[in-house]
């Protein structure tokens, strides 16, 4: 089983920037579409971004469009989320996930947590206002 751990969480001003890292334990991840969720307190965990294995085809939630920008480096078993312009909405525990998707799936699967099998254990975004 893919193992993730996230990193680069912290607290930020509103308007300021966080870049968050997701890396994999293993080789097989470089096969499988990636996921950027979110879970703020007393709140359902929601997704933020996600992108196909080759990093060709990229999902955004319409909350983060525009200001947030999900990446990979298969040679480097990592995944980025890229946030800009952060507000106090955006202040959650942000997962990283991955799973096996076929080339037809589009933004309904990438956005469904189900789609997904293994998860890193998050990281605190926090932003003050």
């Amino acid at each position: 089983q893919v193992q993730l751990v996230e990193s680069g969480g912290g607290l930020v001003q509103a308007g300021g920037s966080l870049r968050l890292s997701c890396a994999a334990s293993e080789r097989t991840f470089s096969r499988h579409a990636m996921g950027w969720f979110r879970q703020a307190p007393a709140k359902e965990r929601e997704f933020v971004a996600g992108i196909n294995w080759i990093g060709s085809s990229t999902f955004y939630a319409d909350s983060v469009k525009g200001r947030f920008t999900i990446s990979r480096d298969n040679a480097k078993n990592t995944v980025t989320l890229q946030m800009n312009n952060l507000n106090p909405e955006d202040a959650a525990v942000y997962y990283c996930a991955g799973g096996a998707m076929s080339p037809f799936d589009g933004s309904k699967s990438f956005a469904s947590a189900t789609k997904y099998s293994y998860w890193g254990q998050g990281t605190q975004v926090t932003v003050s206002s």
